[in-house]
């Protein structure tokens, strides 16, 4: 198909210089085969291969064809079988901000930023191919005009999330029934999601829900990939990117407002898990940066 023809195309910030749309083939691991945090959002359109995603530690197992999809700064991994080939789309919040456009489209929560669910969507074939057409489109603009349509390829990328997103919402729905046998894994999302800024240790939430650490552990690990302090920490990460993002706030601020009583600390928590320093994440993307 000529949409899967190698290609690598990308399109600058005329103010900055710097990438702010990423389009390229990949037909091996590759890089992706250790982790990666990209100051970007990454949409890997997996077109054949099979393999696990792995997103800050947790595995995920997809077969072709796939959607994953992986936020600013994110730990991300890749494992697959021989065959892995595909289309890489990465895009800087500068050229596509999902906070100013969730009106429009709501993939935030859906395709990026949803620390309970896998990182993927499953394709029909005829979903990946409808896909693929999208991104060849945004390839097409970006490599046969020497001043690239910046309006008609954001209208192309936000038709692209769309129908991903309208695609993960009937596949969330089609596993409503499956959520509702685990309502311990249902409350624990949702006390998460009030206490998160004021309890930060499992035992807290281990009181709130008159359970023990170890069962919450034992399900967190089930439903959600991960330990229930790894899944703690990650929605503070989710946060605090959003507040570095959107606002002008001093680190000190921020790191008041999520539950820390010392700025330092915070700054080494933000940096283990994102491999950047709070600072350096707003520099890099910010809407108030420095």
């Amino acid at each position: 198909m000529e949409y899967t023809t190698p290609y690598a195309v990308q399109l600058r910030d005329q103010r900055t210089g710097d990438i702010a749309l990423r389009l390229s083939t990949f037909d091996k691991v590759g890089d992706f085969a250790s982790p990666q945090q990209y100051p970007c959002f990454s949409m890997l359109l997996v077109l054949k291969g099979k393999g696990l995603a792995i997103r800050d530690g947790a595995e995920y197992e997809f077969n072709a064809q796939a959607l994953l999809s992986f936020s600013l700064y994110q730990s991300m991994m890749i494992k697959a079988d021989d065959e892995f080939n595909g289309i890489l789309i990465q895009f800087t919040p500068s050229f596509f901000c999902l906070f100013r456009h969730r009106q429009e489209v709501s993939c935030n929560g859906v395709l990026f930023n949803n620390l309970y669910d896998a990182p993927l969507v499953r394709l029909t074939t005829s979903e990946a191919e409808a896909l693929a057409i999208l991104a060849k489109q945004m390839r097409d603009e970006i490599q046969d005009h020497p001043e690239p349509d910046q309006d008609a390829l954001i209208s192309y990328l936000k038709v692209f999330l769309i129908n991903a997103s309208r695609i993960k919402l009937h596949q969330q729905k089609e596993a409503v029934e499956l959520r509702a046998a685990a309502p311990l894994a249902i409350a624990l999302r949702e006390v998460i999601e009030t206490h998160f800024k004021n309890i930060h240790n499992a035992s807290g939430y281990a009181e709130l829900l008159h359970s023990t650490t170890t069962t919450l552990n034992r399900l967190s690990k089930v439903h959600f990939r991960k330990t229930l302090t790894n899944l703690i920490a990650d929605r503070l990460i989710i946060e605090a990117k959003r507040e570095l993002y959107l606002t002008a706030k001093p680190v000190k601020e921020i790191a008041f407002e999520l539950g820390f009583d010392d700025e330092f600390y915070f700054s080494r928590f933000f940096r283990k898990q994102t491999g950047a320093s709070p600072q350096t994440f707003r520099n890099t993307i910010g809407l108030y940066r420095a």
